[in-house]
This record gives structure tokens, C-alpha cells and sequence, in this order.
């Protein structure tokens, strides 16, 4: 009738992802793997706990009354696994973060190398998704995004004081179409928009002496990732909305030109976050403490 701690975990998650292929890749395993540990389960304890059909994977009723009692529980049993790790003389483990793939860009090289350079023992899992998630009940550690993202209730760490936006454009394009001037020119060009994990298209921010508004932008272009909009830019396809240190080589080299930096004022920057907790495990802790060393701007 028992049920071992590693099927107990595989049932959370496949609730928490509502299907066994995106829960058999959080667990490392395969989906039929994942989805005999879960069929092996409900048949010693002669329940079901998920309704199964082709297309979707749902708790049954029986299920989430399970869920509701086993999630205390094994959030006692994380929690003495942590106080146990704290003794550990050097981080070991899998520290599992999630972020947005610009965000990664911008830790990569100064945060996430160097921790695995001085932590040999720890492996380092990035996901990055467009939309924000439960961090908590999807598995994560921790998660890195700009501070006005981060949910309430999450302990946070500051990486960069902000980041600004930068208006730019190749300039081929500015050599055949002109420079705006103040945003309101922006109407009579090719602009590049970006469409949001939420399926928004992204109004440009502007703000200059107090005055605060938004643009819906004209643009036949529309792109979903930064780095694409950078290709698109420098190739000359119009006038683009992207974050400074993105654009930093460029504007040095000349290959962009930038335009209305007066009106583009900087914002609060990358942090990074996690659930309140009375101990924090030892390998979130030295990512943290390496957080505090480097400096950022």
C-alpha cells in the first residue's frame, strides 16, 4: 500500500504539468516510464488518481484529494533534506532555476559559468520560458526575472540595479528613411514588434520629464524573441525596441544607431527569487552569495 517517496514526487508533478511528457522531462525520465511509476502506484493502493485520455491527463477526484494531503508533507521532508545539506562542506546536488531567455543571455557567462567553475559538484539546470510560472510547483529553486515580474511573497535578491531600452536601427535604414526625431515620427516607419508570452503585442515605454505613455507602433515584422529582432535590425528591417546591454557591441562598432534615448528611461532590473523559507539549501545559498560578489553596473 506504500508508496515510495520518488512515486509520490512523480505524481506532483504530472499534476503540476497537467501530462506525463513535459513532467518525464522535469523528472529526467521517459513519459512511459513516468506513466508505469504512476500506473504501478494506483494499482497498490486500488485508486486512480488521474483520468487519462488522448489528449489530456487530469487528477481524478480521488487525486486531488491525495494531492492536498501529500503536498505538506513531502514539503516537510524537502525542508529536513535541506537542513541536512546545510552541513554539507561544499554544495552538491542540482540547482534548477527558471528565467526568460533574455535574462539567461545576461547571466550566463558572469553568474551561471562561474558558479559551476567553483562548485564542481553541482550541476546547474537553466529553463527558460517566455511566461512566468509557479516556481514552487513546478520544481524550481529559484527563478530570474525583472523585478516588476516577480510574484509577491518571494524572497528576492537584486543581480542588476535596472536595464534600459534602447531605440535602434542599422543605418542603412536611417540613411534611407530618416531619423525620428520624437516618438510620435515612429508612425511614418517600419517598426519591428514584439509579440508577448501572453500573445500581447509589446507597446514601446517612453517617459521624458514626467511625461509617461505607451505607443502601439506600426511594423509589418512581428517577432517573438530578441535575439531575432537583433538579426532583423541589423539587416536592416527597421527600428526595433531591445534592452542596452543587448545592443552594447553594436552601437560601439556603429553597426546600429541609436535614437530617443531621451526618452527611454531605465527600469528595475534582473533579481533573483525564491519561496520564503526558514533554511535555504547550501546550493541555492552559494548562488546567492556569488550574486552578492560580482558587480553588475
Amino acid at each position: 500500500m506504500r508508496g515510495t517517496l520518488a512515486e509520490l514526487e512523480a505524481v506532483m508533478t504530472v499534476a503540476a504539468h497537467g501530462g506525463f511528457r513535459a513532467a518525464a522531462r522535469e523528472l529526467g525520465i521517459s513519459a512511459s516510464a513516468l506513466s508505469q511509476q504512476i500506473g504501478a502506484l494506483e494499482a497498490r493502493i486500488g485508486v486512480r488518481l488521474f483520468n487519462r485520455t488522448t489528449r489530456s491527463v487530469a487528477l481524478s477526484s480521488a487525486g486531488e484529494q491525495f494531492v492536498a494531503e501529500i503536498t505538506p508533507a513531502l514539503a516537510a521532508i524537502r525542508n529536513a533534506l535541506d537542513l541536512a545539506d546545510e552541513h554539507r562542506a561544499e554544495p552538491t546536488g542540482i540547482l534548477r532555476i527558471n528565467t526568460s531567455l533574455g535574462a539567461a543571455r545576461m547571466v550566463l557567462s558572469q553568474l551561471v559559468l562561474e558558479y559551476l567553475r567553483r562548485h564542481p559538484k553541482m550541476s546547474l539546470e537553466i529553463v527558460t520560458e517566455g511566461a512566468l510560472v509557479d516556481i514552487n510547483a513546478r520544481g524550481f529553486d529559484a527563478g530570474i526575472r525583472i523585478l516588476e515580474a516577480v510574484p509577491p511573497d518571494m524572497i528576492v535578491v537584486p543581480i542588476s540595479r535596472f536595464v534600459r531600452p534602447a531605440i535602434v536601427a542599422s543605418p542603412e535604414y536611417f540613411a534611407a528613411h530618416g531619423q525620428p526625431r520624437v516618438p510620435a515620427d515612429l508612425q511614418n516607419h517600419e517598426c519591428i514588434r514584439g509579440r508577448m508570452a501572453s500573445g500581447e503585442i509589446y507597446h514601446w515605454e517612453f517617459e521624458r520629464r514626467g511625461e509617461t505613455f505607451t505607443m502601439n507602433v506600426p511594423g509589418r515584422l512581428v517577432l517573438d524573441e530578441s535575439d531575432i529582432m537583433l538579426q532583423a535590425t541589423r539587416a536592416g528591417a527597421g527600428i526595433a525596441y531591445l534592452n542596452e546591454w543587448q545592443v552594447g557591441e553594436d552601437l560601439a562598432s556603429g553597426r546600429l544607431v541609436r535614437i530617443l534615448s531621451d526618452w527611454t528611461s531605465p527600469y528595475p532590473g534582473l533579481c533573483l527569487y525564491y519561496p520564503g523559507r526558514r533554511h535555504i539549501p547550501a546550493k541555492l545559498r552559494a548562488f546567492v552569495d556569488l550574486i552578492k560578489e560580482i558587480r553588475w553596473d
